[in-house]
């Protein structure tokens, strides 16, 4: 299944771009994907999953739901989906 992966702020610097096309599988969770991207690009490493769910204060988006509130990292996808990464932000 072809999907569309959207990268922000340091992770787009990261990617080196703000979007990806992708192919995966199609039994595919955002999980798997968030696992290929960590494999993938060096500055992902480690920085998007931590105890089998998506670290805290990452947000990641499916189809502009954040997949905390569906399934989290079991979230099904579907071909066409568009998956956004957001890294954690800080202000004041």
């Amino acid at each position: 299944m072809e999907l569309t992966l959207r990268f922000f702020a340091t992770y787009r610097e990261a990617v080196g771009t703000k979007e990806l096309v992708r192919e995966f599988d199609e039994e595919s969770t955002v999980g798997d994907v968030l696992e290929a991207l960590e494999s993938e690009f060096e500055g992902l490493s480690g920085q998007l999953l931590a105890d089998g769910s998506v670290r805290p204060q990452v947000n990641v988006l499916q189809n502009g739901r954040n997949v905390v509130h569906e399934e989290d990292v079991e979230t099904r996808l579907e071909s066409g989906d568009e998956v956004s990464v957001f890294p954690p932000v800080a202000g004041g």
